[in-house]
């Protein structure tokens, strides 16, 4: 029996084959009537950073939160923009969540996935390279993985303002 699929994490780390990859999440939610979770994973700073990363203040720390769960939001307003102007039907309603976690992104990916109970991931991979990020999803992932390369000479994905 073919699982059922209800649940897509689409991790993002704001590039444009990021926003690749999200037509693909998009394209999967519609075909099996599914919901997408979004995840952002805010790098750890290096070991040098983390006394100064210490006296931040909590405030300054949410702010930084707010600012990139803002800016995800804005592009994938953007995004739904484009998808809708081609495909037709609405693109924001598939999105349950959108999520912004800080740590290590291999490890939040797969804890989100678990979290969530999501059934499938999708994430870009960088340049004309397999990236360390989605190499490493896929190598400890115990669901699917969809790792989408952005095919050369697509142009428009870049959402940044």
């Amino acid at each position: 029996m073919i699982p059922k699929i209800k649940k897509i994490l689409h991790a993002t780390d704001l590039s444009e084959n990021a926003s690749y990859a999200f037509y693909y999440a998009v394209s999967a939610a519609r075909a099996f009537d599914a919901k997408i979770t979004i995840l952002h994973a805010l790098e750890p700073p290096p070991a040098l950073a983390t006394g100064l990363q210490a006296g931040l203040t909590e405030s300054v720390k949410e702010n930084e939160h707010k600012q990139v769960l803002e800016r995800i939001e804005n592009q994938l307003r953007k995004f739904c923009q484009k998808v809708e102007t081609q495909m037709g039907s609405p693109c924001l309603s598939l999105v349950s969540k959108t999520l912004v976690r800080r740590g290590h992104p291999i490890e939040e990916i797969l804890g989100v996935a678990d979290e969530e109970e999501c059934d499938i991931l999708v994430l870009g991979s960088h340049g004309k390279g397999f990236g360390s990020v989605s190499h490493g999803v896929l190598q400890r992932s115990r669901k699917p993985v969809f790792i989408i390369p952005i095919p050369s000479g697509i142009t428009g994905w870049d959402l940044k303002d």
